[in-house]
């Protein structure tokens, strides 16, 4: 097989959004971050309850609307429309960052530009004069949340890792990251290290290494997703 096609297979981002959704509890509170974490949403097991939340002011943020059935002022944190699950609560601004300063929301997922081995975080400027004015929610949401999940692509566009030994973009958190989903594998932060707990399909664990700066572990038991 050849080298471009190697790099077609694993998981795309539905399934990377699928994976996360399976390992969200029954019953969690969860804030989505912008791009492929907004997917987690539509990927929920049906027979699970999962309350979203969203920084500018919902909980209860239901899947995307269908087409043509958009409300323009129901939208989430990254401007895109959102529904609204029966028992919503709409509240001010302050109020909803009150509640992640808190503590009371119980997972994020969140997307990346590269995670360290340490699980540290850099998810919103890539250093340059073009970058975002500032790091926004996310430096609230890895302060007050315990448990931040990343859901990336491995590698860049140009074939670089993201998941690298130390940052060298400017940071949103310091050890913060508890799960990486990638769609190569799913990685734990591990006392300091990264450990592969589950494979794509047609992935092993060579091939993931291979496009990690950081060194990778294996867990007892780590498998392919079925």
């Amino acid at each position: 097989m050849s080298e471009a096609a190697q790099e077609l297979r694993g998981w795309g981002r539905d399934e990377i959004a699928r994976n996360i959704a399976h390992d969200i509890p029954d019953g969690s509170i969860v804030n989505l971050g912008i791009g492929m974490p907004e997917l987690v949403a539509a990927n929920i097991p049906g027979d699970r309850e999962v309350i979203f939340h969203t920084e500018n002011g919902l909980l209860g943020m239901g899947p995307p609307p269908e087409p043509g059935h958009e409300d323009p002022e129901l939208i989430n944190a990254g401007k895109q429309h959102v529904t609204a699950i029966q028992g919503a609560a709409f509240f001010h601004h302050a109020d909803s960052f009150a509640m992640i300063r808190g503590g009371h929301i119980d997972i994020c997922v969140l997307g990346a530009m590269q995670v360290s081995q340490h699980g540290d975080l850099a998810n919103w400027s890539l250093g340059r004069d073009d970058a975002a004015p500032a790091v926004g929610g996310a430096m609230d949401l890895v302060a007050g949340v315990d448990t931040i999940l990343v859901a990336t692509k491995h590698c860049t566009r140009q074939g670089k890792p993201k998941l690298v030994r130390s940052c060298t973009y400017p940071l949103t958190g310091i050890g913060v990251v508890r799960r990486i989903y990638t769609d190569l594998a799913v990685i734990d932060v591990i006392e300091n290290a990264l450990e592969v707990v589950r494979l794509a399909p047609g992935i092993d664990f060579q091939y993931v290494q291979q496009r990690t700066e950081a060194d990778l572990t294996i867990a007892d038991g780590a498998g392919h997703d079925p």
